[in-house]
Formats: C-alpha cells, structure tokens, sequence
C-alpha cells in the first residue's frame, strides 16, 4: 500500500508548501496531493494557492513523489483546458502525475460559495455527476490525439487537433462518496478515492471495481485510495487500521496536513510507516 501526504492549502504559503513537500519526500513518502478550491470557506485571509499551479511548481522542486490534486472540480475549467494543464504538469514532473477529478461540492457545502460569488451555476448533485464522467471521456480524447468531434450532454469537441497530448496519459482518479460517484469512477476512471473511514468502504469499492470490469478494462489496472489525518493509527505497519485498509483492497492511503505544516513532524511520521 501507497502511503501519501496532502497538503491542506487553507491559508497555506506557497514557501510553507514547497518545504513541507521536501521533507515528506525526504521522509519516504510516495505521493504528494493538494486540494482544489478558491477560497476559505472559513474566512482565512492568507487565501487558498491555486493547485494546479502548486502542483507544477512541488514538481519541480521534487524528483521522486507522485504528485496529484484531490481532487479537481471539473466545473472550474473546461476538460480542454485541463487536457492541456494536465498534459504541461506531466512533462514537467517527469510523468508522475495523477490526475483526481470530482464534482465539486453541492450548494449545501460551503464550498459552492466559492463559485457562486464569482457567477459560476453551482448544479444539482445529478448533473454534476455526469461532468465528471464526460470530461474524464474529453481528457482522454485529447491525449490520445483522437481528431474527430465529440457532442456530450455538457461538453464537445469540434475536430480537434493540434493539442497537447500525455505522455504517458496519466491515471485518472475520481473522488466521491456515494454510489453513483463509485459507478462513475469505475465505468470512466483508473481509480476511486473517497474516505479512509466510510461506512459503506466494501460496498463503494465492489460498485467501482464492477463497473470497471463492466467497462471492458483491466480490472487490475484500477486502484482504491482513501484519505485520512495523518495519526499514528495510519502510519504503523502493523496497526489494525492499515489492516483493515488491506482486507478492502486499498491500494493507496492519502494523509491530510494541515498548515503551518511542521516538517519535524513530517519526518518523524516517516519514520513510523517505515517501522
């Protein structure tokens, strides 16, 4: 199993993120995440860094982690656009990308705040489902240098040609918490994410990994990943907590930091994962 660490960006300075990537790196970690938002629904002043840009700039400054926002809200940026930022990051990194799409969060969230105050139609929890599923079918397209127009519910392409491909495509991972978000990420994604503690973990995974299975794909090509706060709990090799994840098939554990971050505090959790 995987073992990563996200980066809160709530209030976060980007000189506060480059270090505390450096030392999870340092530490052993595999993989480095951030969010995807705006602004603090809380208020914080500091602001929120923008994560594709974020995750550009830790590619640079990193060599070895995977690097991945968790996860993108497709309804920020066309799936043209982020065919070309994603394919752009995967050059930069050296092809370490994955690529985490979502709906967003519903106008029950405090997150829609973020969109409606700049004029953004936060949708139904339904609609924005299918989004994600058609711009993971756009993202695809695009990279693989597919010519011919596409005419989607939400989205379409008008013979494209000339853009940016992959190289590789990265994986696309898709995040969400209920059945129809599962369905999606395993009929049109590589992966699912959703919370180390859900409930309905087994359910949720099975949903995924038949309906990849259902899609034609290989069924060993697609992963579970799952997130929690970093705590002992999750570090020790031999805790019941990363047992549990194994019996589910989880194939990657994501650990959340929140700023200041305290790179002491990174090392140190190194050093339990690795016994």
């Amino acid at each position: 199993m995987k073992t990563d660490v996200l980066l809160i960006p709530m209030g976060a300075r980007w000189a506060e993120m480059r270090s505390a990537a450096l030392a999870a790196e340092e530490a052993g970690f595999d993989g480095l995440w951030t969010w995807d938002h705006l602004r603090d629904p809380d208020g914080d002043p500091a602001g929120v860094p923008e994560c594709l840009t974020t995750l550009a700039a830790l590619a640079e400054v990193t060599t070895r982690v995977t690097l991945g926002p968790l996860v993108l809200n497709v309804s920020s940026r066309h799936p043209g656009l982020l065919a070309n930022m994603a394919a752009t990051l995967q050059q930069i990194s050296g092809g370490r990308l994955i690529l985490g799409l979502g709906a967003g969060g519903s106008k029950q969230t405090p997150y829609a705040r973020e969109q409606e105050a700049l004029g953004l139609t936060v949708e139904r929890d339904g609609v924005r489902a299918e989004r994600v599923g058609e711009a993971a079918q756009v993202l695809r397209r695009l990279w693989s240098g597919d010519t011919t127009s596409f005419a989607g519910t939400h989205y379409r392409l008008d013979r494209p040609a000339g853009y940016l491909r992959a190289d590789p495509p990265p994986p696309i991972v898709i995040g969400g918490f209920g059945p129809r978000m599962a369905a999606i990420a395993g009929t049109h994604g590589d992966g699912f994410n959703t919370q180390a503690r859900h409930p309905q973990l087994a359910d949720l995974a099975r949903i995924a990994r038949d309906a990849h299975a259902a899609s034609g794909r290989d069924p060993a090509r697609f992963s579970l990943s799952v997130f929690a706060g970093l705590a002992p709990a999750w570090l020790r090799p031999d805790s019941e907590s990363r047992a549990t994840l194994t019996r589910h098939q989880v194939d990657r554990l994501i650990l959340l930091i929140q700023p200041p971050y305290d790179a002491s505090q990174i090392r140190a959790a190194g050093r339990l994962l690795t016994g």
